[in-house]
């Protein structure tokens, strides 16, 4: 029989909780780590802030801000303070303008002793429940070498945990002091770095458990800190029932046999003005029309202009976003990062009911990745095995180099990832622009392999019949067949 896992305390970051298999182990000393600026504070107060809602004792031992300032900030973000004890051992004005001469002492003669002291009474006065030291590393300018150093961390961290207390202390990265030490007598380090996609979370060593592992991301934001881990399809799973899903559009449906299969992840591709948003819209207005819920997400374009082009060509958009049938989400990629994207998705999907869920485009979404070319396929197959699981029908957008010439099913070689991939081609026939649609792969079920006309009216989207007279479809350019057969089918409504 399994051993039970250990009880957990909340950081009070939903999030890291999340990476953390549900939070820290009670009465055991964390590291967080990072350079100047990176959020350690923060991540700090957030952990007391949680034990102060959860009636616990919370104290801050502050070695290097100024206790004034640091409530400040922390209240700024909307810390109660006044909850929070705050032993104040950063250096006052007074160790400036002292005029004394310690040059014939050591540092740890000095200071070190009477510091102690003072931590000892505090701690004991408080009896706290949870403590953050920040930054521990204030503590090796009080002492005069690296042995000593850790002796007294060592000593420190037993007496806090002897006392009880569920410590957090942070760490700046620095060549001048020995923080890789520090991992030794820790149960556990938070790291938080810097990348060119963003700010990432991780967690290297934690006792007593696993954690979640994989790229996670955070972000500080005027509430405090986010984190938004790394997503793990497997860890998801949604009932649902097989089944077609309708675009309404009886030509589309007769190409894909019915539709498209619920949970599954789809690939409209194809080059710019062809029509691609437009098509995959079809399915979510039929969607609402069953009374399910879509989300789309727009990478490449702004909300008022997709809204306007849709009410062009009929699709009832401001009644579904009325009724609640649609959300339409503007996404600046380069103000979020892949995991924090992930987490938008799971919301919708998750806590708001997505029955189907757009991205439009993939290129746009790869900007999230800040030229990490590596990662595409990675986080895109995440999502949409994530999707799949949750029984959500996914499309994905795709946009294509070429208006004309050698055909290509998509640009960013994820075609292996679509269960469907639905392609629309410009033609150039005797001198006038059409259009063309096609299915060239379905996992599912068997399809049309006919190529049909597309059109986008005022009133929707038209597909003509199969487009038998022409050869030579994909490359662009097709050369008539029958006589002006080809043409015929063209002009067909």
């Amino acid at each position: 029989m399994p051993e039970p896992l250990p009880e957990r305390l909340s950081t009070g970051i939903a999030g890291l909780d999340e990476v953390l298999s549900g939070g820290l182990i009670p009465e055991r000393s964390y590291m967080i780590r990072g350079q100047a600026g990176s959020g350690k504070t923060i991540l700090s107060l957030h952990f007391l802030q949680r034990g102060v809602d959860e009636g616990e004792t919370s104290l801050f031992v502050n070695l290097e801000e100024d206790a004034r300032d640091l409530k400040a900030n922390a209240a700024a973000l909307g810390f109660d303070t006044d909850a929070i004890e705050f032993l104040d051992l950063s250096p006052s004005a007074d160790v400036f303008t002292e005029e004394q001469s310690y040059e014939v002492f050591a540092p740890s003669e000095v200071e070190s002793e009477p510091l102690t002291e003072r931590i000892v009474e505090g701690v004991t006065a408080v009896d706290p429940d949870r403590v953050v030291v920040d930054p521990l590393t204030q503590l090796r300018f009080l002492l005069s070498d690296d042995y000593q150093f850790r002796k007294q961390v060592v000593g420190f961290m037993r007496f806090l945990k002897d006392q009880g207390a569920t410590v957090v202390f942070t760490v700046q990265n620095t060549d001048s002091l020995p923080t890789d030490d520090l991992e030794f007598i820790t149960d556990g380090t938070v790291r938080l770095g810097t990348e060119e996609y963003g700010k990432t979370i991780d967690v290297p060593k934690f006792r007593g458990s696993s954690t979640q592992s994989g790229d996670h991301a955070y972000r500080v934001t005027d509430g405090g800190i986010e984190v938004y881990p790394a997503l793990q399809p497997g860890k998801h799973t949604g009932e649902f029932t097989a089944e077609q899903v309708s675009s309404g559009i009886e030509g589309v449906d007769d190409l894909l046999h019915g539709g498209l299969e619920r949970g599954t992840v789809s690939i409209i591709s194809g080059p710019t003005g062809v029509g691609k948003t437009t098509l995959s819209t079809q399915f979510m207005k039929e969607a609402a029309e069953r009374g399910e819920r879509s989300v789309i997400y727009l990478f490449e374009e702004n909300r008022q202009t997709f809204l306007t082009r849709s009410r062009a060509v009929g699709i009832p958009v401001d009644e579904m976003l009325e009724r609640g049938t649609l959300r339409v989400n503007e996404v600046e990629a380069l103000e979020r990062s892949p995991q924090e994207f992930a987490r938008m998705v799971r919301e919708e999907v998750e806590e708001r009911g997505a029955d189907i869920v757009m991205v439009d485009g993939i290129a746009g979404y790869r900007l999230t990745l800040r030229g990490e070319d590596g990662m595409m396929l990675q986080q895109m197959h995440a999502l949409g095995r994530y999707l799949k699981n949750m029984g959500v029908t996914a499309v994905f957008i795709d946009e294509t180099r070429n208006i004309t010439g050698q055909f290509q099913a998509t640009v960013e070689n994820i075609s292996y990832l679509a269960d469907n991939i639905v392609f629309l081609r410009h033609l150039e026939v005797q001198g006038e622009m059409r259009k063309a649609i096609g299915v060239l792969k379905k996992r599912t079920s068997d399809f049309e392999r006919t190529i049909r006309e597309f059109r986008i009216t005022s009133d929707g989207v038209r597909v003509g019949e199969p487009m038998t007279g022409l050869r030579g479809i994909l490359s662009g350019t097709p050369e008539v067949v029958d006589g002006a057969a080809g043409l015929e089918t063209l002009d067909e409504e």
